[in-house]
């Protein structure tokens, strides 16, 4: 072993035996504020939750008692949690098209490997959440990418328990889908594994943006859960924009998303969880058109999508797993590029796969060799909670590609692969402030992705940084 690694390695053992011997960690800030909860209470490892976690998420960010209600609460408390990660990191990705003379970009294409490394930031999540009143809760999480760009990543208010009923509670506003396995919670962060592969995958050829399960989005949600949270049954009704605001590219047209899910005891091993979930919904595949660009709001022939799943949460003690399959299915003309009105207008009717972005209404023809895409995902990911402070991370995603949007396709064209490894240090969780080293190495394969020759695309990163709230 080289000198350089000798003292890294010291500097991991050192670091692993420090977190072993500090007391346990206390709870997320902005709750932990409030209630004076500890970080065991409701995290697994933090931001992750628990069983009692997602009971308390819930209720509307309730302990169902009077203290829930805002009137109750210390002057000084303010329900804010600032979070962002200072990190290095090393991205590589084996086959990307270059020009064969540098900095001629006429000179026919070849690919190259590229890796670049260096400290970089994540984006700023602003989280704000609690109640307006007993049973009136709400949150709000304003967020930015890296160079302090907002959007609204979550708005939404609730109405909770009504008639005295845990079974009826309904949501307004942009807000996650109601996932057990939920991507924002998500224990990874590299630009690989910080979302799950298997909620945003889709064959190559394919331009449907709205079946993005990961994503927020905007709508109506009705939620209904026994009164130890056992069983749990929603509904959601929602705008086909993918999230996106004003009414834009997918408006006039709606999709729906409904999950159930039950939860047995198995005594010491902890709350087992078995459920399912399906979205179906519709977009629109043409637009008028001004100067050539799609007018929002005028989408016509209307085409469907379908995404559905079964999920498992799995406990043995301080080992977890999540398991996650799911099939998905579009129309064939999102297989051939149509129905993303923010891709330029093309002119033509149709143009092939990927190349049907739009086409004049009346007129769109699908090409004869398309077909209506499908494909299964599987994703299995583990937690070994060592102890409060230290979690380990293991995950693994495969995408298969069961129907290609083209016969001309070869049947394992655009299939994935993914894996990545981490581990999570938390020194300190207390009421004012989180603080966790995280370490991880993602790597993606997908057959067939390179951009020239057409051969299996392997990328690959690697990273350690520094994932705070206050």
């Amino acid at each position: 072993m080289t000198s350089p690694r000798r003292h890294f390695a010291g500097w991991l053992l050192c670091a692993l035996f420090i977190a072993g011997a500090l007391p346990q960690a206390n709870a997320l800030p902005a709750f932990a504020r409030k209630y004076g909860l500890r970080c065991s209470a409701c995290h697994e490892a933090w931001p992750m939750l628990n069983y009692f976690g997602q009971k308390f998420k819930d209720n509307g960010y309730q302990l169902m008692n009077d203290h829930d209600a805002p009137i109750w609460q210390n002057p000084a408390y303010w329900p804010v949690t600032f979070r962002m990660t200072p990190y290095w990191h090393r991205e590589s990705t084996d086959k990307v098209a270059v020009d064969s003379v540098t900095g001629d970009a006429t000179s026919a294409a070849r690919e190259a490997q590229v890796t670049s490394h260096g400290f970089d930031l994540s984006g700023l999540d602003f989280h704000t959440g609690g109640t307006l009143d007993k049973n009136i809760s709400f949150y709000l999480l304003p967020s930015s990418d890296p160079t302090g760009t907002f959007h609204f990543e979550t708005v939404m208010a609730r109405l909770d328990n009504l008639f005295g009923s845990s079974w009826l509670n309904v949501k307004l506003g942009k807000f996650e889908l109601d996932n057990l396995v939920s991507e924002k919670r998500i224990l990874t962060l590299t630009p690989i594994s910080g979302v799950y592969q298997t909620y945003h995958f889709l064959p190559p050829g394919d331009a449907n943006i709205y079946g993005q399960i990961g994503d927020n989005q905007l709508g109506i949600e009705y939620m209904g859960h026994s009164a130890n949270d056992r069983t749990r049954v929603s509904a959601a009704l929602l705008s086909t924009s993918d999230g996106n605001v004003n009414l834009a590219s997918g408006t006039n047209t709606y999709t729906g998303f409904f999950a159930a899910s039950q939860a047995f005891d198995t005594g010491k091993l902890g709350v087992q969880r078995l459920g399912f979930y399906a979205m179906v919904g519709e977009a629109p595949i043409t637009f008028l058109t001004s100067g050539g660009v799609p007018v929002n709001g005028t989408g016509t022939g209307n085409k469907g999508f379908s995404r559905e799943g079964f999920v498992g949460l799995f406990y043995l003690k301080k080992l977890d797993f999540l398991v996650v399959t799911q099939h998905g299915s579009d129309s064939a003309w999102f297989g051939q590029g149509f129905g993303n009105a923010t891709n330029p207008f093309n002119g033509t009717p149709g143009g092939g796969n990927g190349g049907g972005l739009n086409c004049i209404p009346g007129t769109c023809v699908l090409p004869a060799a398309a077909r209506a895409p499908s494909w299964n995902g599987f994703l299995l990911e583990t937690h070994y909670v060592y102890s409060p402070q230290i979690v380990f991370i293991q995950r693994s995603e495969w995408q298969r590609v069961s129907q290609q949007a083209m016969t001309t396709n070869a049947s394992s064209l655009g299939n994935t692969d993914m894996y990545t490894f981490g581990m999570r240090w938390y020194p300190i969780m207390t009421s004012r402030a989180g603080f966790a080293w995280h370490n991880e190495y993602s790597w993606l394969r997908t057959v067939g992705g390179s951009p020239v020759t057409g051969t299996d695309l392997t990328s690959s990163s690697l990273m350690s940084g520094f994932d705070f709230d206050f």
